[in-house]
């Protein structure tokens, strides 16, 4: 189907058994039409710009800010329900691949993408004259509301964001009002990988009064062996799924006897990993989930 001015033309390949789009011919003729040297730079942006997003985390800050009209294209772990917090609303939308020509294709006004996307299209894109809002790690809650300000003044958003930022904000006045016990948390997750002390998760924890126990292994994240997590025993365990079965070899090292002896139920947290891949509006849930995950630890433990 085509839709749109002949200035912005929006296509959709035709799905087997279907009728009233373009054909597959249509589509590549089209896609080399936008790759040739008379390839137009779309019109300025008007105030609530059409984008598209080739990162994971700008798109859970695109879905959570952005009219729906607004969204041409997602990245492809948009529809990830473990790591994605908006998943179901993301299969709404067109899920991308990662490549640059697509998103040409849709010609938007603005593609949000992370500072760690592929180099080679971030730069294909910006040669095209495709205006492009990068997006680093978010490390802490500041990082993370920082950037949900950001992303509503590109958006023409800004009144969503604030009141996501407001969200987050009364979650991290809740948790710093509570009395939590000062305790070591490791964040473990498949094949050993800690969360190290310069992390969103640490930010996370500290808010509540816990001490990341990760810091002490690496900066950022790391693989750690068992032995030294035996070693050091921190109080509890963070992690990103409640039943640990040994189903491969990743999995196999959070169901060893040792940490199961070390750390029954009682002893462990649970917080989803869609919760704190990310910055963005999720976080308000994650601090809530944490500090009630807490809550629960320490009342078992009296």
């Amino acid at each position: 189907m085509i839709s749109g001015s002949p200035s912005r033309t929006r296509l959709t390949p035709c799905a087997p058994g279907t009728t009233g789009c373009a054909p597959r011919r249509f589509w590549i003729l089209a896609l080399a039409a936008v790759l040739s040297s008379a390839w137009i730079a779309p019109a300025a942006a008007g105030p609530h710009p059409r984008v598209v997003s080739i990162n994971m985390c700008t798109d859970q800050l695109v879905l959570a800010l952005a009219d729906p009209d607004q969204i041409l294209g997602l990245s492809a772990y948009a529809r990830d329900p473990l790591l994605s917090f908006a998943a179901a609303a993301a299969a709404n939308y067109p899920s991308l691949s990662g490549g640059a020509e697509e998103v040409l294709v849709l010609q938007p006004d603005l593609v949000l993408a992370g500072r760690y996307t592929r180099t080679v299209t971030r730069g294909f894109l910006k040669a095209k004259g495709i205006p492009l809002a990068e997006f680093d790690v978010a490390r802490s809650i500041a990082d993370a509301t920082a950037q949900i300000r950001r992303a509503g003044e590109l958006l023409g958003q800004q009144a969503r964001a604030e009141a996501a930022i407001a969200a987050i904000d009364a979650a991290v006045a809740r948790a710093e009002a509570a009395p939590y016990r000062r305790l070591s948390v490791l964040p473990l997750q498949r094949r050993g990988w800690v969360a190290g002390g310069r992390t969103l998760t640490t930010d996370l924890l500290e808010t509540l009064g816990l001490a990341n126990a990760g810091a002490a292994f690496a900066a950022t994240g790391g693989l750690v062996p068992l032995e030294r997590i035996v070693v050091q025993r921190p109080d509890a365990l963070l992690l990103t799924r409640e039943a640990v079965a040994a189903e491969d070899q990743g999995s196999a090292l959070l169901a060893h006897p040792a940490l199961v002896a070390l750390y029954p139920p009682e002893r462990r947290i649970y917080l989803p990993e869609r919760l704190t891949v990310c910055g963005g509006p999720m976080l308000a849930e994650a601090i809530d989930r944490l500090a009630a995950e807490v809550d629960r630890l320490g009342r078992l433990a009296k």
